[in-house]
């Protein structure tokens, strides 16, 4: 437990959260402010990875993960255990990133406990509450319980003011993982994972990351049909997928490319080696709201498989499209990329909708200046 009051309490449950999370709590603590995180571990090992990728050691751990649990049942673990520490740390700010259920009990136990609550990432909305599902909830909620929204762009800002938050209290950043993605990028070498071969001439590689809870059952199978389709027309084509481990995930995709030679299912990945794979990836297909705001930085087409996104930034830039959950898109747009160089060309250029790798200096300053006055 940290032994001073918490001038901001951090608090993170998932792998991405750490990853958007590390940079503004290192630029909170370069300003001499007391910033203790509190892990809840709504993701364990996921989790346990990214934090020591990032050398973050949690002041508090809840575990709250449980095989196969409802999320009624982690916010029935969390909320009271969150408003506890919140009370007993002193906490003057509470702050969280994005939209699972660790961010709307954050905002929830701290609305409770009286102290203001920063959204990092706050204004992203898809427009239908079942997609992305509960994070289109979850960010809906945490914005009426915010004090302060640091929106990652001008089309976030604009969601807030059309939901009635004060201008006053909507702050454009720019998205923390642009700052953690560009210094890790920026090192020479990147690890390479041991259980994949090291990529020989002539061959492109394709990173996929798919495991969204919307998708689970029949979308994700289809998806997989079409992966698999795809690894089988062209052999020059070596498929990286580190497949998360919950079980609606990792049963139907060893079940549908676990026996292709050119797919490789990886363990999860941390931080290092996933931005290595980016870096030399030809291309991306992946369900992640994170991928969809890394990749454009590295000049990488992405191919999400979804209905709508929360990120319009990306597609509008001309680096993401959208291949629904049918299988046929995705098979048409993989077509078009590998056979198509001037069409692979137009999206494959570096862009930066989602800012300039300066957001968690931003947000520690507003705080920072917030909380001397």
């Amino acid at each position: 437990m940290a032994k001073e009051p918490a001038d901001v309490l951090v608090v993170m449950g998932t792998r991405p959260e750490v990853i958007k999370l590390a940079p503004v709590v290192a630029a909170l603590r370069g300003r001499g402010l007391r910033a203790p995180v509190l892990a809840t571990a709504q993701h364990r090992s996921l989790l346990d990875q990214m934090l020591e990728a990032f050398d973050l050691h949690p002041d508090w751990d809840l575990d709250c993960m449980r095989p196969d649990q409802q999320l009624s049942q982690l916010v029935s673990r969390a909320l009271p255990a969150i408003e506890a520490i919140i009370r007993d740390s002193g906490a003057r700010v509470v702050l969280a990133q994005g939209d699972t259920t660790t961010v709307f009990t954050a905002a929830l136990a701290a609305f409770h406990a009286r102290v203001p609550f920063g959204h990092v990432e706050a204004g992203l909305r898809s427009g239908d509450l079942a997609a992305p599902f509960p994070e289109e909830g979850n960010r809906r909620l945490a914005t009426v319980l915010s004090r302060f929204h640091f929106a990652p762009t001008d089309t976030a800002r604009a969601a807030l003011l059309a939901e009635g938050v004060a201008a006053a209290d909507i702050h454009v950043v720019g998205n923390t993982v642009i700052d953690a993605l560009l210094a890790m990028a920026s090192r020479p070498e990147l690890p390479w994972p041991g259980a994949l071969p090291p990529l020989r001439s002539g061959q492109r590689l394709v990173l996929v990351t798919l495991h969204r809870r919307e998708n689970f059952g029949a979308p994700l199978e289809r998806c997989f049909a079409a992966l698999a389709a795809f690894a089988r027309a062209h052999p020059e084509a070596v498929l990286a997928y580190p497949v998360h481990p919950n079980p609606h995930v990792l049963a139907p995709a060893r079940a549908a490319l676990g026996g292709l030679a050119n797919v490789h299912l990886l363990e999860p990945l941390d931080y290092p080696h996933m931005v290595g794979l980016m870096r030399r990836a030809w291309a991306l297909v992946t369900d992640s709201g994170g991928l969809q705001e890394e990749a454009p930085a590295l000049g990488k087409p992405v191919l999400v498989c979804r209905q709508v996104t929360e990120r319009p930034e990306a597609v509008a830039a001309g680096s993401v499209k959208l291949a629904g959950v049918d299988g046929t898109t995705l098979t048409a747009l993989l077509e078009q990329l590998w056979n198509d160089p001037g069409r692979y060309q137009a999206m494959a250029v570096p862009r930066f909708p989602f800012g300039d790798g300066h957001a968690g200096e931003r947000i520690a300053g507003i705080l920072s200046d917030w909380l001397a006055g």
